[in-house]
């Protein structure tokens, strides 16, 4: 197999339908399969999807849901393909996107992951499909929007061409392609993230071993996000903050002293606190 596309569902028919819909679409010139695992749903979308998509579609499902990455890591266990798309549930994939970035990566062997231009439901750009990774420094920045001119304290590489095609360090779990060969040497996606960042430490982990990283401009997918201005689920809000806590005292902590690390944990329960209250007034989806 050349191409595996993994799209965790949860609870979700219509969007993973839709998204699946936009892979199956189109011919291409490489095999490709789509691999659906449905994280524990409680509805019925997992034998809706089963019946919709029938064998064109391999399902795998989960007794238990153990997060985003797990479910991600379930497929990935079991594939034997060159390269991986890990793809959202809520993503919609334009005409020649696959076809284009796998001639990219065919043709360049020593990137390691390729993302694309991602647009929200709006047709604007989804500022997370390229960025720097996040330190104390440009977290700062971005927090209290303050422009900066400086390249290593700009988190989202807004200065960058959205069209164009450039090393960047953090693509979006929304859309990463990358080689079974990354996969083997640098392991699976972190469980130990529920949702939320751990795509940030996969593309860290993917750097870390030597490998390039790539954003590909000119061809796009849709993400369907949820509006900001809607209320939340409290949960989501928690592993949203709680996935900067595991990413800083993973890749930061050990080389920062006790007195920031003490600093940076206050601020993100604060901040996730805030967010909390916050969201209580916000209206219902």
């Amino acid at each position: 197999m050349d191409l595996s596309v993994v799209i965790v569902n949860y609870e979700t028919f219509e969007l993973t339908r839709n998204t699946v819909d936009s892979i199956l679409d189109y011919s291409y010139p490489f095999d490709v399969e789509v691999i659906v695992v449905d994280n524990a749903s409680s509805d019925d979308s997992l034998s809706r999807l089963q019946e919709y998509f029938g064998n064109k579609v391999k399902f795998i499902a989960s007794k238990l849901n153990s997060g985003f990455a797990a479910g991600n890591n379930q497929a990935l266990k079991t594939i034997d393909s060159r390269y991986v798309l890990l793809l959202n549930s809520d993503t919609v994939v334009w005409e020649n996107t696959l076809n284009d970035i796998y001639g990219y990566m065919e043709s360049n062997s020593d990137v390691g992951a390729c993302g694309c231009q991602v647009l929200l439901e709006d047709g604007n750009i989804d500022k997370a499909c390229k960025r720097s990774f996040p330190n104390v420094k440009n977290s700062f920045f971005r927090l209290f929007h303050i422009p900066t001119k400086s390249k290593e304290d700009n988190y989202n590489l807004d200065d960058l061409d959205d069209d164009g095609i450039y090393e960047i360090d953090c693509l979006t779990g929304a859309f990463i392609f990358t080689r079974k060969e990354v996969l083997d040497e640098i392991g699976l996606l972190d469980e130990t993230f529920f949702m939320y960042g751990e795509d940030i430490d996969f593309c860290y982990r993917i750097k870390n071993a030597g490998w390039k990283i790539v954003y590909y401009g000119k061809d796009k997918i849709t993400h369907f996000k949820g509006a900001s201005s809607k209320k939340q689920r409290p949960k989501l809000i928690y592993e949203f903050y709680r996935a900067m806590y595991i990413y800083y005292k993973k890749h930061h902590a050990q080389d920062s002293s006790f007195l920031v690390n003490i600093t940076v944990y206050f601020g993100i329960s604060i901040l996730c606190i805030v967010k909390l209250f916050l969201n209580i007034f916000k209206k219902k989806n």
